[in-house]
């Protein structure tokens, strides 16, 4: 799969369990770790206890499916039979019909700032690659635009037989790069879960999910990426079993001929990169599907209409970074997170 079909979210960085946990000599707790590529990021999966290699394993699996059925490449993905269905329904299974309307009703609740089918837009920008980045002009935005109709999908459920139909409307076609992420460390974590896993923690390029705690009963500590310096980080969150998710305007860019640096979070009203006023936002969510869906839509929002949709529709804790270095949390963060770098930072908590 190429390098940029998904897009990318930032790196969130996760303190490495050897510093948040030192290794125990009961097998109980004893650290496994399985690192994969999929869905063109490493990603790094961690399980404690007896059952860790049955759990990795079975994480590993469902991503590494989700990765096959997604992929854009393949004429036989779900994301090639929807894109080229002309209008036609499309029988799904229950994880993609999972993501659509996750996506779809953030969709309609942010007034359309997400919107998958801003993908044949993306790929009209080069992808947002450094070698291959172009500015589309005025018109070709404006043709493009005409069919940013996500909005319109329909989703029907087949009662009892635990498939799904989805139509989109002709000439509509979407990437899952804005949720897919999200839903495999979902499902990764699940898969865990499932084979007997009670603490273990998944981080698939950006996309932080949790397991209960860690083995000895405290809350794990994730880092949020600095946007100046991504090797380093701005401040630290302790959580329990959760989703972190950060999405951001510096991690997939380039800089066009005019000097002017393009990112790849395209705002649909206008089919260029977001000006929100924002540079990253991380949302904290026990859902990581809708986490993943919300830090996109939230970046494109801004920070004002951001925390509007968080006061009108909850379900989150947000920490947006704008780009005149303050850092803004929501309420719910005010005992977990804090800044660790106050030189370039200002942190305030609202309601």
């Amino acid at each position: 799969m190429k390098h940029n079909r998904f897009g990318t979210k930032l790196i969130a960085l996760i303190l490495c369990a050897a510093m948040a946990l030192p290794l125990c000599a009961c097998s109980n707790d004893e650290m496994k770790q399985k690192q994969i590529f999929a869905m063109d990021t490493v990603m790094t999966l961690t399980a404690y206890g007896k059952n860790a290699d049955a759990g990795l394993d079975g994480a590993a699996g469902i991503i590494n499916s989700l990765d096959t059925i997604l992929d854009p490449d393949s004429d036989d993905s779900y994301t090639a039979m929807l894109n080229s269905a002309n209008g036609s329904d499309v029988v799904v299974t229950p994880q993609v019909a999972e993501m659509l309307s996750t996506a779809l009703s953030v969709c309609k609740l942010s007034g359309g700032a997400l919107d998958l089918s801003v993908y044949p837009i993306y790929e009209a920008w080069g992808e947002f690659s450094q070698e291959t980045g172009r500015i589309p002009d005025s018109d070709e935005l404006s043709e493009l635009r005409k069919n940013l109709k996500f909005s319109e999908t329909e989703i029907t459920d087949f009662e009892g037989e635990n498939n799904y139909s989805v139509r989109m409307p002709a000439g509509t076609q979407i990437s899952f790069g804005a949720v897919a992420k999200g839903c495999a460390s979902k499902c990764a974590v699940n898969a865990m879960r499932k084979a007997g896993v009670e603490s273990g923690i998944v981080s698939l390029g950006g996309n932080v999910q949790t397991l209960g705690q860690k083995p000895d009963g405290s809350n794990w500590t994730v880092a949020v990426e600095d946007p100046k310096d991504t090797g380093s980080y701005l401040g630290t969150l302790s959580v329990g079993e959760t989703a972190v998710v950060t999405s951001g305007n510096y991690q997939r860019y380039f800089i066009g001929s005019d000097g002017v640096k393009y990112h790849h979070l395209i705002d649909p009203s206008t089919g260029k990169p977001a000006e929100s006023g924002l540079v990253s936002v991380t949302i904290i969510c026990e859902d990581g599907t809708l986490a993943d869906c919300l830090s996109t839509a939230m970046f494109i929002l801004g920070e004002d209409s951001a925390l509007k949709y968080w006061r009108d529709n909850g379900g989150f804790d947000m920490i947006m970074v704008t780009d005149d270095n303050r850092v803004v949390c929501t309420s719910g963060l005010i005992e977990v997170f804090t800044l660790t770098n106050k030189t370039d930072y200002t942190v305030s908590m609202v309601e």
